[in-house]
């Protein structure tokens, strides 16, 4: 019989395509897993915004590396049942997100202000001297900074 632990440690094999340093694990993307009497998996995932150009991809690397286990089959639903927020990153995703140069999503309590989005310390000297440059970045889930101390731009995991 597999495990739950062990289709959890697969599923910390399968990075985040964006930001391939992270786990979708480690990003809180997976909500829940379940593993039948008869080694059938079911995983639940929770995409960082509903248009998620990323799902069908993170879908199919699930099932390629969950598949080399001893199981009977697998099913991975997208799920909206527990809404993603960047709360949901964990700790070690939050040091591999700012060792990838992103500014980090401040925690909330459920209500973010917009204070969260312009007052963000840059990854590469830490310092809070930055502007937002745009609230729209490459994806939904990223803004674009610049930091007027070192010079650099960067994005920032939007805190939602």
């Amino acid at each position: 019989m597999i495990s739950e632990k062990e289709i959890w440690d697969v599923l910390e094999e399968v990075k985040d395509p964006e930001i391939p340093k992270v786990s979708i694990v480690e990003m809180g993307i997976i909500t829940d897993v379940k593993v039948s009497d008869k080694n059938f998996v079911n995983i639940k995932m929770t995409p960082t915004f509903a248009g998620c150009p990323a799902v069908n991809y993170m879908r199919d690397d699930i099932i390629l590396k969950v598949s080399k286990l001893p199981v009977s089959g697998i099913d991975v639903e997208v799920s909206f049942d527990v809404q993603w927020n960047t709360n949901m990153i964990t700790e070690r995703g939050r040091e591999l997100l700012k060792e990838s140069h992103f500014a980090l999503p401040q925690k909330h309590n459920g209500l973010v202000q917009i204070e969260m989005l312009t007052n963000v310390e840059c990854p590469f000297c830490n310092s809070k001297n930055t502007t937002l440059k745009s609230s729209f970045g490459p994806t939904q889930c990223r803004a674009i900074h610049y930091c007027n101390n070192c010079l650099q731009s960067f994005e920032q995991f939007k805190p939602v």
